[in-house]
């Protein structure tokens, strides 16, 4: 059960509030930062080694996506059955489109105009008929299944018991509305129902808190890997389009999301700090997933009402991908300035107008962010398709700092959204991130 009882919290809360009460060496954050250097260091130095090590990060993924999908489901019946009134869900989900759709425009254009004035593929003069396309066939033979129908269609599931079987949480997201809005309307009858999930949720955290434990251990296996794999020579005619694009993520936390953040009332650099653990564990695993329970909880336990977080956390996991968004705009950018293609300004804003809706619901789908931008070529023929082929290399590091804006957005934008509904607890929430050091 998401809590505010400190008798129930999770020995990671614990380490991530109050690091000065227990020794530095079990502090969370302190391992993943320990995990992350040695991990680097191992894939420089022993690359062959390190290409081995994939199956620690595999196995935790694995554990953690075979929670998530009944914590979301679970946190949202219990956040809509308690809500009290029915009509909050839909103002509560308008809020929330029109939120993600201004924060993710504004972050695909702050990366289109950074694309057109540092012009980072520009000097590379790439001859893309000679690049090899088998390592994206399998991407764009999804991308050309993907379409605004279907994508739309495979929210709705098969059967109640299927929307936990594909890996994609919008059915879920579907199926634990329904299932809240019918417990709602049964009122007392449903009582006992509601506490039952209570203590079912309670449960699946514990899970959440044994499998944590092994977070470190995930981080050390993927970025060995990633750099045993890749090797750091390799990326160096990408380092342009790398450095610039975390520079571009980093600006737009801190400009765009620090001004919400003042009108939210809440010190960003708290909040971050009061995240750092699920954020070093989104930026060595590259996934949402792998945080999303432990934010959730975060989030409760900062004051947020649980119908606020049950709703907008997994909506955002889905629709307001800011990092994601940005990158997908700057990735076309690169490879038509790689290859040599000039783009208007119309057909570049034409882009981000495609963008907002192949971008959606990606989060579920393997390889998706070349998915995504095969989707979106295919719309664009003057752009070589075969291009994206550049981008592999370092697809697994823009992946990283993608996932950590992603992640800090959604957490950003539940307090704010928690702030428009009158469901924020301002005093439970400085409690929290006066704990957090400076």
């Amino acid at each position: 059960m998401i809590t505010t009882h400190d008798t129930d919290r999770t020995p990671l809360a614990d380490e991530a509030v109050e690091p000065g009460k227990i020794p530095w060496y079990r502090n969370m954050a302190i391992q993943m930062l320990v995990a992350l250097v040695a991990g680097s260091a191992v894939g420089a130095l022993l690359p062959q080694f390190a290409s081995d090590l994939s199956p620690l990060s595999a196995a935790f993924m694995k554990l953690i996506k075979a929670l998530v999908g009944l914590v979301i489901f679970l946190t949202i019946v219990q956040g809509i059955a308690n809500i009290g009134k029915g009509a909050n869900v839909g103002r509560l989900g308008l809020r929330a489109i029109i939120y993600f759709e201004v924060l993710t425009t504004l972050a695909m254009a702050m990366g289109l105009l950074v694309s057109r004035l540092f012009e980072p593929g520009a000097g590379m003069n790439i001859d893309y008929h000679t690049l090899n396309t088998n390592a994206i066939s399998s991407f764009v033979a999804t991308a050309e299944h993907r379409t605004t129908v279907s994508w739309l269609l495979s929210i709705i599931p098969d059967t109640f018991l299927s929307a936990f079987i594909n890996g994609n949480l919008l059915p879920i997201l579907l199926m634990a509305v329904m299932f809240g809005m019918a417990l709602l309307k049964m009122g007392e009858r449903a009582s006992s129902l509601v506490d039952m999930m209570e203590k079912m949720s309670e449960a699946v955290f514990g899970m959440v808190g044994m499998v944590m434990k092994f977070a470190p251990l995930a981080v050390f296996g993927a970025i060995g890997y990633t750099i045993g794999n890749y090797g750091l020579a390799s990326m160096v005619p990408l380092l342009k389009f790398l450095v610039l694009f975390y520079a571009c993520c980093v600006v737009f936390i801190a400009l765009v999301l620090g001004s919400v953040c003042l009108y939210t009332r809440v010190s960003l650099c708290r909040l971050i700090m009061y995240l750092r653990v699920e954020i070093l564990l989104a930026f060595g695993t590259a996934s949402s997933e792998a945080v999303l329970p432990n934010i959730m909880k975060k989030l409760v336990e900062g004051g947020v009402k649980k119908h606020v977080v049950g709703f907008v956390i997994p909506a955002g996991f889905s629709f307001n991908l800011d990092g994601s968004s940005m990158y997908f705009v700057m990735a076309i950018m690169f490879v038509a300035q790689a290859c040599n293609v000039p783009l208007t300004l119309s057909q570049e804003l034409s882009m981000i107008l495609v963008f907002m809706l192949t971008s959606k619901g990606i989060a579920g789908v393997a390889g998706a962010g070349f998915v995504t931008l095969a989707a979106t070529l295919q719309m664009f023929p003057q752009i070589p398709l075969a291009g994206i082929v550049l981008l592999l290399g370092i697809d697994r590091f823009m992946d990283a700092m993608r996932t950590v804006t992603n992640i800090i957005g959604n957490a950003v934008a539940t307090l704010t959204l928690a702030k428009m509904e009158g469901a924020l607890d301002y005093q439970m929430l400085n409690k929290v991130l006066q704990t957090s050091p400076k």
